[in-house]
Protein backbone atom coordinates (compact mmCIF):
# COMPACT_ATOMS: atom_id res chain seq x y z
CA UNK A 1 0.00 0.00 0.00
CA UNK A 2 1.54 3.33 -1.27
CA UNK A 3 2.01 6.33 1.16
CA UNK A 4 -1.51 7.90 -0.48
CA UNK A 5 -3.34 5.32 -0.38
CA UNK A 6 -2.73 5.23 3.65
CA UNK A 7 -3.73 8.89 3.69
CA UNK A 8 -6.42 8.32 2.05
CA UNK A 9 -7.68 5.10 4.34
CA UNK A 10 -7.11 7.52 7.34
CA UNK A 11 -8.97 9.76 6.07
CA UNK A 12 -12.13 7.88 5.19
CA UNK A 13 -11.65 6.48 8.92
CA UNK A 14 -11.41 9.69 10.17
CA UNK A 15 -14.74 10.81 8.66
CA UNK A 16 -16.56 7.62 9.37
CA UNK A 17 -15.68 8.18 13.20
CA UNK A 18 -17.03 11.71 13.11
CA UNK A 19 -20.17 10.87 11.51
CA UNK A 20 -20.67 7.98 14.75
CA UNK A 21 -19.79 10.82 17.18
CA UNK A 22 -20.93 14.07 15.73
CA UNK A 23 -23.45 15.96 14.16
CA UNK A 24 -22.65 17.29 11.22
CA UNK A 25 -25.43 17.98 8.93
CA UNK A 26 -26.41 21.25 10.93
CA UNK A 27 -27.43 23.76 8.17
CA UNK A 28 -25.93 26.59 7.74
CA UNK A 29 -29.03 28.05 6.35
CA UNK A 30 -30.71 27.29 9.30
CA UNK A 31 -28.85 29.36 11.47
CA UNK A 32 -29.45 32.63 8.53
CA UNK A 33 -32.98 32.08 9.01
CA UNK A 34 -33.25 31.86 12.68
CA UNK A 35 -31.07 35.26 13.15
CA UNK A 36 -33.52 36.93 10.82
CA UNK A 37 -36.27 35.69 12.68
CA UNK A 38 -34.72 36.87 15.84
CA UNK A 39 -34.21 40.53 14.28
CA UNK A 40 -37.91 40.72 13.19
CA UNK A 41 -39.49 39.54 16.60
CA UNK A 42 -36.41 41.64 18.59
CA UNK A 43 -38.31 44.86 16.06
CA UNK A 44 -41.75 43.68 16.99
CA UNK A 45 -40.76 43.88 21.06
CA UNK A 46 -39.01 47.16 20.65
CA UNK A 47 -42.11 48.95 18.96
CA UNK A 48 -44.73 47.12 21.53
CA UNK A 49 -42.25 47.95 24.39
CA UNK A 50 -42.00 51.76 23.34
CA UNK A 51 -45.93 51.73 22.73
CA UNK A 52 -46.23 50.94 25.97
CA UNK A 53 -44.34 53.44 27.32
CA UNK A 54 -46.16 56.20 25.83
CA UNK A 55 -49.59 54.36 26.78
CA UNK A 56 -48.90 53.68 30.07
CA UNK A 57 -50.25 56.51 32.00
CA UNK A 58 -53.04 57.37 29.88
CA UNK A 59 -54.05 54.37 31.15
CA UNK A 60 -54.61 52.82 27.58
CA UNK A 61 -52.29 49.83 28.09
CA UNK A 62 -51.13 47.53 30.98
CA UNK A 63 -48.40 45.12 31.92
CA UNK A 64 -50.55 41.95 31.71
CA UNK A 65 -51.03 43.57 28.53
CA UNK A 66 -47.44 44.20 27.42
CA UNK A 67 -46.26 40.50 28.94
CA UNK A 68 -48.93 38.78 26.95
CA UNK A 69 -47.85 40.39 23.96
CA UNK A 70 -44.08 39.79 24.56
CA UNK A 71 -45.16 36.24 25.17
CA UNK A 72 -46.80 35.57 21.73
CA UNK A 73 -43.71 37.51 19.40
CA UNK A 74 -41.29 35.00 21.65
CA UNK A 75 -43.92 31.87 20.89
CA UNK A 76 -43.63 33.15 17.05
CA UNK A 77 -39.69 33.32 16.88
CA UNK A 78 -38.90 29.82 18.71
CA UNK A 79 -41.58 28.73 16.18
CA UNK A 80 -40.38 30.35 12.71
CA UNK A 81 -36.70 29.44 13.78
CA UNK A 82 -37.16 26.04 14.63
CA UNK A 83 -39.22 25.24 12.19
CA UNK A 84 -37.10 26.65 9.44
CA UNK A 85 -34.03 25.05 11.40
CA UNK A 86 -35.72 21.77 11.06
CA UNK A 87 -36.53 22.20 7.08
CA UNK A 88 -32.66 22.92 6.62
CA UNK A 89 -31.14 20.80 8.17
CA UNK A 90 -33.00 17.67 7.43
CA UNK A 91 -32.82 18.66 4.10
CA UNK A 92 -29.00 18.70 3.98
CA UNK A 93 -29.33 15.34 6.08
CA UNK A 94 -31.15 13.88 3.34
CA UNK A 95 -29.03 15.14 0.38
CA UNK A 96 -25.75 13.37 2.45
CA UNK A 97 -27.76 10.10 2.90
CA UNK A 98 -28.08 10.73 6.77
CA UNK A 99 -30.83 10.61 9.19
CA UNK A 100 -31.53 13.59 11.22
CA UNK A 101 -33.14 11.46 14.08
CA UNK A 102 -30.29 9.20 15.52
CA UNK A 103 -28.31 8.94 18.55
CA UNK A 104 -26.53 11.77 18.55
CA UNK A 105 -28.78 14.34 17.38
CA UNK A 106 -30.17 12.89 20.75
CA UNK A 107 -27.31 13.78 23.18
CA UNK A 108 -27.14 17.42 20.82
CA UNK A 109 -30.91 17.98 21.67
CA UNK A 110 -30.48 16.29 25.57
CA UNK A 111 -27.12 18.92 25.91
CA UNK A 112 -28.80 22.12 24.72
CA UNK A 113 -32.40 21.82 26.32
CA UNK A 114 -31.14 21.22 29.90
CA UNK A 115 -30.03 25.17 29.98
CA UNK A 116 -32.64 26.30 27.52
CA UNK A 117 -35.56 25.52 29.55
CA UNK A 118 -33.53 26.30 32.73
CA UNK A 119 -33.33 29.77 30.95
CA UNK A 120 -36.97 29.53 29.75
CA UNK A 121 -38.25 29.11 33.22
CA UNK A 122 -35.95 31.67 34.77
CA UNK A 123 -37.27 34.32 31.61
CA UNK A 124 -40.95 33.37 32.68
CA UNK A 125 -40.49 34.08 36.21
CA UNK A 126 -39.12 37.62 35.81
CA UNK A 127 -41.16 38.06 32.94
CA UNK A 128 -44.38 38.02 35.87
CA UNK A 129 -42.18 40.15 38.32
CA UNK A 130 -42.01 42.63 35.48
CA UNK A 131 -38.20 42.45 35.52
CA UNK A 132 -37.78 43.33 31.93
CA UNK A 133 -34.43 44.49 31.79
CA UNK A 134 -33.19 41.12 32.99
CA UNK A 135 -35.10 38.83 30.18
CA UNK A 136 -32.81 39.35 27.70
CA UNK A 137 -29.26 39.21 29.31
CA UNK A 138 -30.57 36.01 30.67
CA UNK A 139 -31.93 34.20 28.06
CA UNK A 140 -28.79 35.22 26.38
CA UNK A 141 -26.31 33.27 28.77
CA UNK A 142 -28.27 30.04 28.74
CA UNK A 143 -28.75 29.93 25.19
CA UNK A 144 -24.72 30.40 25.05
CA UNK A 145 -24.67 27.69 27.57
CA UNK A 146 -26.37 25.03 25.83
CA UNK A 147 -24.43 25.81 22.42
CA UNK A 148 -21.37 25.24 24.16
CA UNK A 149 -22.78 22.47 26.13
CA UNK A 150 -24.05 20.68 22.65
CA UNK A 151 -21.05 21.95 20.64
CA UNK A 152 -18.79 19.19 21.42
CA UNK A 153 -21.57 16.71 19.30
CA UNK A 154 -21.50 18.71 16.37
CA UNK A 155 -19.53 21.49 14.15
CA UNK A 156 -17.11 23.52 15.96
CA UNK A 157 -18.57 26.75 15.17
CA UNK A 158 -21.40 26.25 17.78
CA UNK A 159 -19.29 26.66 20.52
CA UNK A 160 -17.94 30.02 19.08
CA UNK A 161 -21.89 31.01 18.47
CA UNK A 162 -22.36 29.85 22.55
CA UNK A 163 -19.56 31.67 23.56
CA UNK A 164 -20.87 35.06 21.89
CA UNK A 165 -24.13 34.80 22.87
CA UNK A 166 -22.55 34.00 26.45
CA UNK A 167 -20.48 37.34 26.41
CA UNK A 168 -23.07 39.35 24.99
CA UNK A 169 -25.50 38.21 27.62
CA UNK A 170 -22.90 38.85 30.13
CA UNK A 171 -22.26 42.65 29.10
CA UNK A 172 -25.18 43.71 28.76
CA UNK A 173 -25.61 43.10 32.60
CA UNK A 174 -23.46 46.37 32.83
CA UNK A 175 -26.10 47.43 30.39
CA UNK A 176 -29.26 46.79 31.66
CA UNK A 177 -31.15 49.41 29.22
CA UNK A 178 -30.18 47.77 26.02
CA UNK A 179 -31.31 44.72 26.46
CA UNK A 180 -33.08 44.67 22.87
CA UNK A 181 -30.09 45.81 21.58
CA UNK A 182 -28.19 42.69 22.94
CA UNK A 183 -30.86 40.07 21.99
CA UNK A 184 -31.30 41.53 18.07
CA UNK A 185 -27.22 41.80 18.39
CA UNK A 186 -26.72 37.44 19.73
CA UNK A 187 -29.94 35.91 18.51
CA UNK A 188 -30.08 37.83 15.75
CA UNK A 189 -26.63 39.35 14.32
CA UNK A 190 -24.22 36.33 15.77
CA UNK A 191 -26.64 33.28 13.93
CA UNK A 192 -26.79 35.30 10.73
CA UNK A 193 -22.88 35.71 10.70
CA UNK A 194 -22.14 31.74 11.63
CA UNK A 195 -24.68 30.77 9.82
CA UNK A 196 -23.23 32.23 6.82
CA UNK A 197 -19.82 31.08 7.42
CA UNK A 198 -21.50 27.80 8.30
CA UNK A 199 -22.92 27.24 5.22
CA UNK A 200 -19.95 28.71 2.72
CA UNK A 201 -17.57 26.22 5.31
CA UNK A 202 -19.91 23.05 5.50
CA UNK A 203 -23.29 23.08 2.77
CA UNK A 204 -21.59 24.19 0.16
CA UNK A 205 -18.98 21.16 0.13
CA UNK A 206 -22.03 18.69 0.49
Amino acid sequence: MSGEQHLENLKEIRSIMEKSTRFLSLSGLSGVMAGVFALLGASAAYFRMRNFGRNFFNGSDSVSEVQNDLLLIAGAVLVFAVSSSYFFTARKAKKAGEKIWNKTSKNILLNLSIPLLTGGFVALVMLQNNLFVWIAPFTLIFYGLGCINASHKTVRDIFYLGATCLTLGLVNTLFLGYGIVFWALGFGVAHILYGTLMYFKYDRKS
